[in-house]
């Protein structure tokens, strides 16, 4: 087993199988900060333009890809 922590959460990873293992304390601060990182992430789309027949197709997006959650940041 590897020690790691992470924002203050203590994981341990079985150098085997990879798992990952959590202490109910620790679960309990990981489900607190994935909800605290939803809640400040927001909406990041704009409205849909309404459709003319003049329109072409928009640019492809090259900005940067936004985490999908909190874990994605930790172990991404």
């Amino acid at each position: 087993m590897t020690r790691r922590e992470r924002a203050g959460v203590s994981v341990a990873q079985c150098t085997s199988c990879e798992g990952l293992f959590l202490r109910g304390i620790d679960r309990g601060r990981l489900i607190e900060q994935e909800n605290e990182w939803h809640a400040s992430s927001g909406p990041s789309t704009q409205p849909l333009p309404r459709i003319t027949a003049g329109m072409t197709a928009p640019a492809a997006f090259t900005g940067p890809v936004q985490a999908r959650a909190f874990v994605d940041e930790l172990f991404g």
